[in-house]
């Protein structure tokens, strides 16, 4: 269970629809949350909340975001701040990093997203636990015995994972997860550190393939001040961060390759070196890591140093995608429905027997992530009773009259070259690369992926972009 904060989470968003979305997520999430629409508001919440943890959107109606956020920072510089922005603007939010951000956050984001940068936040500037049982400083706790309530289901593939889990947990062994997105591949994650003897130190979450390259080592293993332009105070890292618990790194092959070999010699020695810093730190951390990709494909393709696969390659674990699960998806939707419902304060008494069939029936693409926004939307959309088919999303009902998404800037028509007629290689190169991004949801990890180019590639191109270069 999540610790509250001794302080609330201060949130500063404009957008009110916004403003309600996040409140609701972090309140469900365990939180209390302060909010604020303008920079002078948030200014004065910021003073009289104490708040050590802010989500603060880049863009207010009053003033610039970013020098609010150095004055929290100039203020009480141990805050944990976590600038919102959008793609668009996405050079506004490497900037910020630069300029002390803890972490940044690219709408569209999902609530997976926005609840992890914050627990991650939140292990940075909170204590460790005082007593046993008071969880991690992340917010991962459960006993050993709870496992199988964090992966519901009776099929052979779940026990397969729940058995793997018990066995691993009490070692040291680096863990290796692999399964599509959506899967449950950070649960899993959760579910090995609360049940090995770390589970009362910190579970560290990072995300490779959403953090920019050039920031992605600051990131892992911390700076120290004045060791780049915009580092104004000492950063400790996700490594360090973890230190005495467990390092969980996600994504990890879209880590770049230089980055690769400084982890390899990290998991070797077991010290860490802050960008900036000549003494090495040494630091007692278990490494969990995972990938949506094949990762055997990706060291066949020189994208993931050999050596550092097979360092990290001890205990492989594969979560089963949704579709092969069998009755397991009516289990996990009969679970969710009950759990969505007393939080919205409804009353379903379970699935007719049409959406039943239909939930065995279909692909489930998202995985359980998608499951159970689909149940959320249900819950929340409907008063309650037995769940119909005409209370499911379109996408449900009707999956093959779903329209292709379209990216929100001008694409390029695949079979039609004459749109090309006219554009520079520069314009074309945008325009392809802006495409890409959209048909994944905003995922820049993945439309490099697709294009075959590495996401700092991408990330910088979106950041020269939004400077107008």
């Amino acid at each position: 269970m999540t610790r509250e904060p001794p302080q609330p989470i201060l949130l500063i968003e404009d957008t009110p629809s916004l403003q309600m979305i996040y409140r609701a997520t972090l309140g469900a999430g365990g939180y209390q949350v302060v909010t604020a629409a303008t920079a002078a508001e948030g200014w004065a919440q910021f003073l009289a909340s104490g708040a050590q943890v802010v989500l603060l959107d880049l863009m207010l109606p009053d003033g610039d975001g970013l020098a609010l956020m150095q004055d929290m920072l100039a203020k009480r510089p141990e805050t944990a701040i976590i600038p919102i922005t959008a793609h668009a603007s996405i050079g506004r939010a490497v900037e910020a990093m630069r300029l002390g951000a803890h972490d940044f956050l690219v709408k569209p984001f999902d609530e997976a997203r926005l609840l992890n940068a914050v627990r991650n936040a939140l292990a940075l500037v909170l204590p460790a636990p005082a007593t046993p049982g008071a969880g991690t400083r992340a917010g991962a706790s459960a006993e050993p015995d709870k496992i199988a309530e964090l992966f519901i289901g009776s099929s052979t593939q779940i026990r397969e994972v729940q058995t793997k889990i018990r066995s691993v947990a009490p070692s040291m062994a680096t863990v290796f997860i692999t399964g599509e997105s959506g899967t449950g591949k950070e649960l899993c994650a959760i579910a090995i550190h609360a049940a090995s003897p770390r589970a009362e130190g910190p579970f560290i979450a990072l995300n490779c393939g959403a953090i920019p390259q050039d920031l992605l080592e600051s990131e892992v293993f911390g700076h120290i001040k004045g060791s780049f332009t915009g580092a104004i105070s000492d950063k400790p890292g996700a490594a360090a961060a973890a230190d005495g618990g467990t390092l969980f790194l996600d994504e990890i092959c879209e880590m770049a390759p230089a980055l690769q070999t400084k982890l390899l010699r990290f998991l070797q020695t077991s010290t860490v070196l802050p960008v900036g810093s000549t003494r090495p730190r040494k630091v007692n951390v278990r490494i969990v890591c995972a990938t949506n990709r094949d990762p055997l494909e990706a060291v066949k393709r020189g994208e993931f140093r050999e050596d550092l696969f097979y360092r990290l390659f001890v205990v492989p674990v594969h979560m089963p995608p949704l579709r092969e699960r069998g009755e397991d998806v009516i289990e996990v939707a009969t679970s969710a429905l009950a759990r969505f419902a007393a939080e919205e304060g409804r009353q379903f008494t379970g699935l007719s027997r049409e959406v039943a069939n239909l939930f065995r029936r279909y692909a489930w693409p998202g995985n359980i992530r998608q499951l159970l926004n689909v149940i959320r939307n249900i819950v929340v959309l409907n008063p309650g009773g037995v769940v119909t088919l005409d209370m499911l999303p379109d996408m449900l009902r009707h999956p093959n009259e779903m329209p292709t998404p379209q990216p929100a800037t001008p694409s390029v028509v695949r079979d039609d070259l004459s749109a090309l007629a006219g554009k520079s290689m520069a314009q074309i190169e945008r325009l392809v690369i802006d495409a890409a991004i959209a048909r994944h949801g905003g995922s820049v990890s993945k439309a490099a992926r697709e294009l075959e180019l590495a996401p700092s590639t991408l990330y910088r191109k979106l950041e020269n972009w939004a400077r107008g270069d």
